[in-house]
């Protein structure tokens, strides 16, 4: 796992074979698979609550690595609702938002995993994977 610093593109996007855990299903981490669209090798990323990921915010933030249309165009988060835009102006499922950069093992080819992860109701703690997008930096 890693941060992004440079412009990137999205050029697909990629199924996941599980995006929602619910209460202890995420913990100590949320495990899913997704193959890599070049190799179709068989990746397993590990979502730590808490631990793993990085602030979406510093993808859109002045337009950095991502555009906030771009984002919103390609079903990555959504507009955050009013009520609880202290979370950020983009989000999934209106909980804290983060991302991180994970490479295939085999081939290394460069992906971007969206995710969420808060109390959406009392007693109820949801990680969301919006999403993994295959990416590729701008030259």
């Amino acid at each position: 796992m890693y941060s992004i610093s440079e412009k990137i593109s999205i050029t697909r996007k990629i199924s996941v074979e599980k995006s929602s855990f619910i209460n202890d299903e995420a913990l100590p981490s949320a495990i899913t698979t997704f193959s890599c669209c070049d190799c179709g090798n068989k990746n397993t990323i590990a979502i730590a609550p808490y631990e793993s990921g990085f602030p979406v915010f510093q993808l859109y933030n002045e337009d950095k690595i991502l555009s906030k249309d771009e984002l919103l165009k390609q079903g990555i988060v959504n507009k955050t609702s009013q009520r609880v835009l202290h979370f950020g102006e983009l989000t999934v499922n209106d909980l804290p938002t983060l991302y991180f950069g994970t490479d295939c093992t085999s081939c290394h080819s460069k992906y971007i995993c969206v995710f969420s992860y808060g109390e959406k109701q009392p007693g109820l703690e949801i990680l969301t994977i919006s999403g993994i997008w295959k990416y590729e930096y701008l030259k």
